[in-house]
């Protein structure tokens, strides 16, 4: 078990981690609706339906404390969302650890992800993480409005969502 889920443990008690199965699709797909209102998301252009994301969900008893969410892309990992519901416990931590495995495993070369502009909170989180900022879609955004207009004009702190980020971090190929 990994240091990032050994911390996890400490600081909330005994936390799990386990895939997202047909047996528990029903609870994430809820869970996706409370955090993101929609089970569709907007990633560079593309309507990308969560009810078909592969993931991993973080349990403390049969309580969700977390849930990453990814696909496969050619050689690139590509994870889609990540939510902890506990701040600063190493959940979110553990989750990316998890799906790093899974990537190293499927001989992927690399993760990535897109954020927007306001999502500063998570652009923190990433590079700590060793995520290296690669490419700004500027105004993509705005074109991703045009097909889910339900993406708000304003993020945290009120910034405008305009531009998504992509983070990258490359994997270290398995070793055999």
């Amino acid at each position: 078990m990994n240091s990032a889920m050994n911390n996890a443990q400490i600081r909330n008690g005994e936390v799990r981690i386990a895939p997202v199965t047909l047996e528990n699709r029903k609870r994430v797909n809820e869970f996706i609706l409370s955090r993101w209102f929609s089970l569709d998301m907007i990633i560079r252009g593309e309507v990308v339906d969560m009810r078909l994301a592969d993931g991993f969900i973080a349990y403390k008893d049969e309580t969700i404390l977390g849930l990453i969410t990814y696909r496969y892309i050619s050689r690139d990992c590509e994870i889609l969302s990540l939510d902890s519901l506990k701040e600063n416990q190493g959940i979110g931590t553990a989750l990316i650890s998890k799906v790093k495995e899974t990537a190293v495993a499927a001989k992927c070369e690399r993760l990535k992800l897109i954020t927007t502009n306001d999502n500063i909170h998570a652009i923190r989180f990433y590079q700590k993480r060793g995520f290296d900022l690669a490419c700004l879609y500027h105004d993509a955004v705005d074109a991703a409005r045009r097909l889910k207009p339900s993406i708000p004009l304003l993020g945290d702190d009120d910034i405008p969502i305009r531009h998504e980020l992509e983070f990258v971090y490359d994997l270290e190929p398995a070793t055999a």
